[in-house]
């Protein structure tokens, strides 16, 4: 891999060598730029996928010049000369700075953690040297976890069907290969039969994964735990056609071991992403929408902390349509609906920075705004909140409330992600 550059959300990317003092911008040679800026071409939308320019933004800025600019995607982008660019999320940490982004690696990846199609279970950070890997190495090393854990398990076998010129009768002849082979061996027979062996497609696309790793990774820890693990493959062939392995792959109760490997493996083999980008192989965008992290992270803490106290907690609720005729039509699904003992509480999760500025409505969505006044009205209750993420701005702000004069109340709570079981004992104590 070659020379990693590490940016945040929103950052803005540039070339021009006289701001690269400038502290408002990320500056970079003139070639890694062009081919950042032929990236986001190569990945454009198709029926399937979605296009580059959803997580990044070309302009043009008066003296400045061309800039790139982030959304709200984190993750890990590859160009096809090795150029990295590493996308982290904006986190406020009260105390002050986050050196070498570490805190900020560690609270990414336990939100990631928290998604239903993440596929990480055997996965423990405390171990890991988050200051001296990227993204993509702490993924690899999630992978190797995985791997790991299988092999303490055991790997699966299965019957195989082989083929062999055995000195002994064994299975089934094959008579046409057995002519074909053995005019002038008599002594021997070409033969089909079933063997109990490890070398079954889970298997083969977990070592063909493994092998390309190797090639891949420059972190010495995660290059060492390869070599290893590879020892307890040596019976199994790497997988040469991997669509074709893929389709073979049958998860059940007795693969249960493969369950996250198998995603893993795709995403390694195969260049995909955990958003639907397609380009050439040479590039490689593994990006996360911080919208859905978000969302699914809080929803998962607050389930665990409301359901003690009797809450029924439940997260992208159905149900409710904004018009019912001619039949059931927009339908509305609150990020997390909290009911206990008849009373209803809806709360909805934006990943967006607000600013102290009243006039301003602290930067509020007008549509937002009448989401949210939606959501009171067809679930009957004027009990609403919205829950942004804390920013040093906003921190400690005095409390924010909008009241429509016919019953509906909505309520900010901004969630510190860095300490957020207080924090949601806090909101739970408001309510």
């Amino acid at each position: 891999m070659g020379k990693l550059v590490e940016v945040r959300e929103f950052d803005t990317i540039i070339c021009n060598t006289d701001y690269k003092d400038d502290d408002n911008f990320t500056c970079i040679v003139k070639k890694d730029f062009d081919d950042l800026t032929s990236f986001i071409h190569e990945f454009a939308r198709t029926e399937e996928n979605a296009d580059a320019l959803e997580f990044m933004r070309i302009g043009y800025r008066r003296n400045i010049g061309e800039v790139l600019s982030f959304k709200n995607y984190v993750g890990l982008i590859q160009i096809r000369n090795g150029f990295q660019i590493q996308v982290l999320p904006k986190i406020s940490f009260g105390d002050g700075a986050d050196e070498g982004n570490k805190q900020t690696k560690r609270i990414f990846l336990k939100m990631l953690r928290s998604m239903k199609d993440f596929p990480s279970k055997a996965f423990n950070d405390a171990f890991l040297k988050v200051d001296r890997m990227n993204l993509y190495e702490i993924f690899i090393n999630m992978y190797l976890q995985e791997v790991r854990q299988l092999v303490k398990h055991g790997i699966r076998s299965s019957y195989v069907q082989q083929e062999d010129n055995l000195k002994y009768y064994k299975g089934k002849l094959l008579v046409g290969k057995h002519v074909q082979a053995n005019l002038v061996h008599k002594e021997r027979f070409y033969v089909a039969f079933e063997e109990f062996h490890p070398n079954r497609p889970e298997n083969r696309l977990v070592k063909a994964t493994l092998e390309k790793l190797q090639k891949l990774t420059i972190s010495a820890e995660n290059a060492k735990e390869i070599r290893q693990l590879l020892t307890a493959f040596e019976m199994v062939e790497a997988s040469k056609n991997y669509d074709k392995d893929f389709s073979k792959v049958i998860l059940n109760r007795n693969t249960k071991d493969y369950e996250m490997l198998i995603p893993w493996s795709r995403i390694f083999l195969q260049n995909k992403s955990f958003t639907t980008f397609s380009g050439n192989t040479t590039s490689k965008a593994l990006l996360f929408p911080m919208e859905s992290v978000y969302e699914s992270y809080v929803a998962q803490q607050i389930k665990k902390v409301f359901v003690p106290d009797g809450w029924d907690v439940s997260s992208q609720n159905r149900g409710h349509y904004l018009f019912v005729e001619p039949r059931n039509r927009f339908a509305l699904r609150p990020d997390i609906v909290l009911e206990r003992d008849g009373r209803t509480i809806i709360m909805d999760t934006k990943w967006k920075r607000l600013i102290d500025n009243e006039r301003k409505n602290y930067g509020i969505s007008q549509a937002d705004m009448y989401q949210m006044y939606a959501y009171s009205k067809k679930y009957e209750t004027p009990e609403i909140w919205i829950l942004y993420p804390v920013n040093d701005e906003m921190r400690g702000h005095k409390e924010i409330k909008f009241e429509s004069g016919d019953g509906t109340v909505v309520r900010i709570h901004f969630v510190d992600v860095t300490n957020i079981e207080n924090n949601l004992n806090e909101l739970k104590r408001k309510i």
